[in-house]
C-alpha cells in the first residue's frame, strides 16, 4: 500500500460517500427502469440511452437547483422522447418506483459495517431526503450525517455538500471522501483540497485532471486497504 494512503487512513477520522453509484446499484435499477417504459432494448441501445440520461440529468441540474423527483423524471422522460421523436411529452414516471429499485451493490454493506468500526460515516448526495430513505433502509448501518442537495439547494460538482460537510460534520484535517464519480465528486474534492478515494465501479479510464489518492474497483477492496493500513 502506498505510505501517503496508509497515512491519511490512520488519520482520518470521518470517511464521507457519495451513495448512487458509489454504495447503491443506481445504473442496474435505472436501466430496467427505463427497459419497463420503452420495451425490449439490445445492450447496446440500452447503453446509449443511459448514457443520454447522465447527459440530461448532469444539464437539468447545471440550471440551478429544484428537487431530485423532478430531475429524475425529466431525465427519464428527455430519454424516452429520444425513442419517439416529435409526440411530446408523455407521462412523467413514478419516480418512487424507480428509485426503489436502486439497492446496494453486493460488497456494501458488509464494507460500510467494517469501517463504522473505525471512522464516523457520512453521505454527501444529490438527492432528496424522502428518496434517500428509501434506500438507507436497505442498509443496516447507521450514518453519522447525511447531506443532500434539498438541505444545499445545490447539486455536486457545486461545492455546497463539502462546506456543509467541514462547517457542520467534520474537520477537514480527519476527513476521506470516497465516491465513483469523478465529475460529481473527485472534482469538487480536489478543489477543495481533500483527499479523494476512487471506487471505479464502471472500470473507467480517468480521463479527468482529478488524481484520486488511491483507485479501487470496489469497496469491499477499500475496506480491505484500511484494514492494512491499521496492521
Amino acid at each position: 500500500m502506498l505510505n501517503g494512503l496508509r497515512n491519511v487512513l490512520r488519520r482520518t477520522e470521518t470517511v464521507s460517500f457519495d451513495c448512487y453509484g458509489t454504495l447503491v446499484d443506481w445504473e442496474a435499477g435505472l436501466r430496467a427502469a427505463l427497459v419497463e417504459m420503452c420495451g425490449p432494448l439490445d445492450a447496446e441501445r440500452l447503453a446509449e440511452l443511459f448514457e443520454t440520461y447522465l447527459g440530461a440529468e448532469a444539464s437539468i441540474e447545471g440550471k440551478g437547483y429544484r428537487p431530485y423527483r423532478e430531475v429524475i423524471a425529466k431525465a427519464v422522460q428527455r430519454v424516452t422522447e429520444s425513442l419517439m421523436p416529435g409526440q411530446g411529452p408523455g407521462r412523467l414516471p413514478d419516480v418512487t418506483a424507480i428509485v426503489e429499485r436502486w439497492t446496494p451493490f453486493p460488497d456494501t454493506c458488509d464494507a460500510l459495517a467494517r469501517l463504522k468500526k473505525r471512522y464516523r460515516l457520512g453521505v454527501l448526495s444529490n438527492v432528496d431526503p424522502d428518496l434517500f430513505a428509501l434506500t438507507a433502509r436497505q442498509i443496516p448501518v447507521e450514518f453519522d450525517f447525511v447531506v443532500t442537495a434539498e438541505d444545499v439547494r445545490a447539486y455536486k460538482p457545486a461545492h455546497l455538500h463539502f462546506h456543509r460537510l467541514l462547517n457542520v460534520h467534520a474537520k477537514r484535517e480527519s476527513v476521506l471522501h470516497v465516491a465513483q464519480s469523478l465529475f460529481h465528486d473527485g472534482l469538487p474534492a480536489r478543489q477543495m483540497g481533500l483527499p479523494f478515494v476512487w471506487i471505479n465501479r464502471r472500470h473507467q479510464d480517468n480521463e479527468t485532471d482529478v488524481e484520486p489518492l488511491a483507485e479501487f474497483p470496489d469497496l469491499a477492496s477499500f475496506a480491505d486497504a484500511t484494514d492494512e493500513a491499521f496492521q
